[in-house]
């Protein structure tokens, strides 16, 4: 289940909970010829139960269950996207994970010993999900909800984070659906973008350019410098992009702004921070969020 970006709703129907900005995922408990194993998935079907073995101990908390909810890595009290993104460039040992651990945020529940919860409302699934004993599961957190959606949205932007997730009291589960019963209200405005070039710079990425699927090619939106810093970045970054001859951007781009740059192929998509739209169509201000691997480059243009 996906959330629609809008404006914060407001009223006794809607629970708020943070919007942690991690990584998405679906984390599943069974249990087999007496053995329970987790088995961690993102909403692309991605498996990544190896990259994060600190969250193995929730089989030992609850043998049958999915939970849904956000892995992050915190660090000086807020979720670092750059940590997490480190974390995710190879499987590793337990002893590596301990020096910069993961946190799965659950914020719903979808199975509990064998019993399907989907058809549930939000409000029976989070009764359920806070009744849990999550003890066992030292890296499991259940994430709180709120009933003051203009109070959240207030402390979370004291706090630097990312925004405030809206939901529906009375909504089931629709898995995979985008539903307008839950709503991603973030402080600043978000876009999923398909990088089409770099600008490389003394071996490093100096800049992403980026665009949205329109027509026969990418519409450009603009070069992304700021967000590029960390050296985990550069490196998940760099591992995903995949060297073209020729621009995918159906017009010429603004001139100076291909100075320098590579092609490559538009299959990367990242999530980008702006201040709103110039009347050129670029984006004002543009900050690198996090990489996307679980939208479709087809599928970008969206919060």
């Amino acid at each position: 289940m996906l959330a629609t970006p809008g404006a914060l709703p407001v009223g006794p129907d809607w629970l708020y909970e943070v919007m942690w900005d991690g990584i998405r995922v679906l984390a599943e408990v069974r249990t087999e010829n007496g053995s329970s194993e987790v088995r961690l998935t993102t909403t692309d079907r991605r498996d990544i139960t190896l990259y994060f073995p600190e969250l193995a101990d929730l089989a030992q908390a609850v043998p049958d269950i999915v939970l849904d909810g956000e892995i992050v890595v915190i660090e000086r009290g807020v979720p670092s996207h750059a940590a997490l993104t480190g974390r995710l460039l190879a499987p590793v040992p337990p002893a590596v994970a301990a020096a910069r651990p993961a946190t799965f945020m659950a914020s719903d529940v979808l199975r509990l010993y064998g019993v399907d919860l989907t058809g549930r409302t939000l409000e029976e699934r989070r009764a359920t999900l806070e009744r849990i004993d999550l003890g066992a599961a030292s890296a499991v957190a259940v994430s709180p909800a709120y009933t003051d959606g203009a109070a959240l949205m207030t402390a979370t932007a004291q706090q630097g984070m990312a925004g405030v997730i809206a939901k529906r009291r009375s909504d089931p589960y629709e898995a995979g659906a985008r539903s307008p019963g839950w709503v991603a209200v973030a402080h600043r405005r978000t876009t999923t973008c398909v990088v089409g070039g770099w600008v490389p710079d003394r071996g490093k990425i100096r800049a992403l350019l980026v665009g949205v699927p329109d027509g026969d090619g990418l519409r450009y939106l603009g070069r992304v410098e700021t967000g590029l810093a960390v050296d985990a970045v550069q490196h998940a970054i760099g591992l995903r992009l995949v060297s073209a001859s020729a621009s995918p951007f159906r017009d010429p781009l603004p001139r100076g702004s291909a100075t320098g740059a590579r092609w490559c192929t538009p299959l990367l998509v990242i999530e980008v921070a702006h201040d709103g739209v110039r009347p050129d169509g670029t984006l004002r201000g543009p900050v690198l969020r996090r990489i996307r691997d679980d939208v479709p480059p087809e599928g970008a243009g969206s919060a």
